[in-house]
């Protein structure tokens, strides 16, 4: 009897030794990995040309996660007007879903403002495609989806400032959503589709976004709304260039993770070029543990390639400070980012 008793102690001692202390995730922004429309611009060899030379920097995390910002559908007719210069319709081929899988994402973000290029059928198209992979596609609008990884089980709600989706100017319907995850997940995750684009938009102030007419919302109103509902991280991506993180209740925000592959698609000029691969640490609790930047730039044909000037870094800090300096997080040369305690 005492010999059993031994061994269901080192047995209960072992396991308890293994489990994971954190979660560990990466995250990275805006992704049109080539397009048919209205022409065909599409890498020859797609996993090959994109991720190969970078895999090893997407590799070690729980979670992968990134906003695809096109279609994957067959569908022939666009439902935008692109007869504007300022209006594009993206659709990548659909095998493309499949070098996602083996690139090793486990959430890509739909909820953008070129999910519905191809109207319902695409997006329909789109959805099922990347899900066919084993991938979780978030991007309905009142959506929550729902993985378990590494023991915790994790909740993604998408938004965007477009009615097509759950929106990041309808701060009670957002609680709504966040209440709902709270009650089934450990970890609930925020994607936000938001904000003005260009190097115009680079720092984030406490006040409405106003680009082409359209309202995309006060992005620390809602971050800050968001986690106060209960949301342990939030990622936001579409400005097209990066943007200052900041520590809110020990919760994370990234206010804009930047371009990561436009091939055909994204301009790389300029601030537009400068990218990263962000790990993001928690506490199996959501609490910001440590994070880091992995610097990237976008050279030729805006593929992501790793940038040891460490642009990117020198960038996010200087934003981080400038955008909200009483923040309580520091980022080193080398890219880490710790809390202040």
């Amino acid at each position: 009897m005492f010999k059993k008793i031994l061994i269901f102690i080192f047995l209960a001692f072992f396991v308890y030794a293994n489990e994971k202390e954190t979660i560990t995730l990466k995250a990275v922004g805006d992704m049109v990995p080539g397009t048919l429309y209205p022409e065909r611009r599409v890498p020859a060899k797609p996993y090959e040309t994109i991720f190969a030379p970078i895999q090893e920097y997407l590799l070690g995390a729980d979670v992968l996660f990134g906003n695809f910002e096109s279609t994957l559908t067959q569908h022939a007719k666009t439902s935008k007007n692109t007869s504007s210069k300022h209006v594009f319709a993206f659709r990548s081929p659909v095998e493309m879903a499949g070098v996602f899988k083996k690139a090793g994402f486990t959430v890509l973000n739909t909820a953008n403002n070129h999910s519905g290029d191809f109207g319902p059928i695409g997006f329909k198209d789109t959805m099922a495609n990347i899900e066919k992979e084993g991938i979780l596609a978030v991007g309905h609008k009142n959506q929550i989806g729902y993985k378990k990884i590494a023991g915790s089980r994790f909740a993604f709600i998408p938004f965007s400032y477009l009615r097509a989706h759950s929106n990041v100017k309808d701060i009670p319907g957002m609680r709504r959503l966040v209440k709902e995850a709270r009650l089934h997940a450990d970890i609930v995750v925020i994607s936000c589709h938001w904000g003005g684009e260009g190097e115009k938009f680079l720092h984030t102030y406490n006040k409405t976004e106003i680009f082409f007419g359209e309202n995309r919302g006060n992005l620390p109103h809602f971050a800050h709304a968001a986690i106060d509902a209960g949301a342990d991280l939030i990622l936001g991506h579409g400005p097209h260039v990066v943007r200052a993180l900041e520590l809110y209740k020990n919760r994370l925000i990234v206010y804009s993770l930047g371009n990561f592959i436009g091939y055909g698609a994204l301009s790389s000029r300029g601030k537009t070029g400068l990218s990263l691969v962000l790990d993001v640490e928690l506490s199996k609790e959501g609490k910001f543990v440590s994070g880091k930047i992995t610097p990237m730039h976008m050279p030729s044909s805006s593929l992501p390639r790793y940038d040891a000037s460490g642009k990117t870094i020198r960038l996010i800090r200087d934003l981080t400070k400038s955008d909200f300096p009483r923040t309580r997080l520091t980022i080193d040369d080398a890219g880490n980012i710790k809390p202040v305690r």
